[in-house]
């Protein structure tokens, strides 16, 4: 299972670290999980060609269950040989209610390795050093740190982007929350320090030990403040576009009205599928640039276009900019949108279905 704040490159690397198993003739199943449906993750590597199922409607602690029987229809001839598993970016608390659940309800069926979470190195930066300006409040960081707390490895994503200074300067960081963790440089884009990852991941012991002291009040509080939407919509036309050039112009024009309302972005994605083709494009961070992260090259006069946002908002204004962006940017190609579902929501508390102790009978 790999762990990280919203945005902070879990898809990819899970994406990678599939590619890099495959090579090796093992089977891999992943597992996607959201606080709804519609999820652009699940989209985009099952359109990679990975075996992916889905636990949506809350994380995997409140749908352990869940998670269980979804783990079980995957490979549904052959089981897999590695599961990767990706929780909901705004959850913590997961080693004492999925991890050792895992461990001490299934002993016999998984093994289990270290419990990596990746580091988001923008916002990781301006939270783990009390910027008054992070973005977020004080609860919402209460669960950043709290993730990285409970982590056996921490991946500092985004290192090809980083100079060795800043690079130190946020290992540092991360020493003042967990000071004696492994915490390794990687790139989920190039595949920078995978090797080194792939090497942790392989390793045997006793991993998901680290059982958090954890105000769940705080914790609510903290997720409740953000603003979760799914939308899933069909953009239409009489003349061909660039399908790349719309999902970027879409984050951007969203990124343009979220910011100039002081709303901070948590994670932004926008996926485009059409008759084989499909592209995605994000946004990390309000002070960030939109990026495609996989281009389509395509030419197309329809699309389905699924938008996931999660913004310091209300979602009921996330949900009418996103109108409004996709609105606009069907008007500029002379096209239509037709909406199909909108979920917009505050995630609820959280109530994890078990909360073991390491150890624990």
């Amino acid at each position: 299972m790999v762990g990280g704040f919203l945005g902070a490159g879990k898809t990819t690397t899970l994406g990678r670290l599939a590619r890099g198993y495959m090579e090796k003739n093992l089977r891999v199943g992943i597992v996607t999980n959201d606080q709804a449906a519609d999820l652009v993750d699940t989209e985009n590597l099952r359109r990679q060609g990975f075996d992916v199922e889905e636990v949506p409607g809350a994380c995997f602690c409140c749908r352990f269950d869940d998670l269980v029987s979804t783990i079980g229809r995957l490979g549904a001839d052959e089981a897999p040989d590695i599961i990767l598993a990706e929780p909901v970016g705004s959850c913590t608390d997961l080693v004492a209610t999925v991890v050792q659940p895992l461990k001490q309800l299934y002993p016999e069926r998984f093994r289990i390795a270290p419990y990596t979470v990746i580091l988001k190195p923008g916002h990781g930066r301006r939270i783990l050093s009390g910027d008054e300006q992070a973005g977020f409040s004080p609860k919402a960081g209460y669960i950043f740190r709290k993730q990285l707390e409970e982590a056996d490895a921490i991946l500092l994503n985004r290192a090809d982007e980083l100079t060795d200074r800043e690079a130190d300067e946020l290992t540092e960081l991360v020493r003042g929350v967990n000071a004696d963790v492994p915490v390794l440089r990687i790139s989920a884009q190039t595949g920078q320090g995978f090797d080194a990852l792939v090497e942790l991941l392989d390793q045997e012991g006793n991993f998901g030990r680290r059982i958090l002291d954890l105000d769940y009040d705080i914790y609510a509080a903290g997720e409740a403040e953000l603003g979760w939407l799914n939308s899933s919509m069909k953009l239409a036309g009489e003349r061909e576009f660039e399908l790349d050039e719309l999902l970027l112009e879409i984050v951007g024009r969203l990124r343009d009205a979220l910011g100039a309302r002081g709303y901070e972005t948590a994670h932004l994605k926008v996926i485009g599928l059409w008759e084989g083709f499909f592209g995605v494009a994000n946004l990390v961070s309000s002070d960030s640039r939109p990026e495609l992260s996989l281009p389509s090259h395509s030419r197309v006069r329809e699309v389905d276009l699924i938008v996931n946002a999660r913004v310091a908002t209300d979602p009921q204004v996330l949900e009418r900019l996103v109108s409004d962006a996709a609105l606009k940017s069907a008007e500029s190609r002379g096209a239509q949108v037709r909406f199909h579902n909108a979920q917009s929501f505050r995630p609820a508390r959280p109530v994890p279905t078990h909360r073991f102790s390491e150890g624990a009978a």
